[in-house]
C-alpha cells in the first residue's frame, strides 16, 4: 500500500512540474515578438560576392597545405 501511495504521489509531483513549464514556456512566447526587427545596419549593406569568393578560395587553400596536399 505505501509503495503505490509514493509513486501516486511521485507521478503527481513530476505531471504537476511539467505543466507548470509549460505554462511557463507558453507566457513565455507570448511576451515575445515573432519576429524580430531587423537594424537597418544589417539590411542596407550590400553582399560583396567577390570579396566572399576570395575569402572562400584563401581558406580552401589554407586547408589544402594544412592537408600536406601541395609539397
Amino acid at each position: 500500500m505505501k509503495n503505490t501511495k509514493k509513486i501516486s504521489a511521485a507521478i503527481s509531483a513530476v505531471m504537476n512540474y511539467i505543466k507548470t513549464e509549460e505554462e511557463a514556456i507558453y507566457i513565455q512566447s507570448l511576451a515575445v515578438p515573432a519576429v524580430e526587427p531587423i537594424p537597418e545596419a544589417y539590411a542596407a549593406a550590400p553582399v560583396k560576392l567577390w570579396g566572399m569568393s576570395g575569402r572562400q578560395a584563401q581558406m580552401q587553400m589554407r586547408n589544402m597545405m594544412q592537408m600536406k596536399t601541395f609539397k
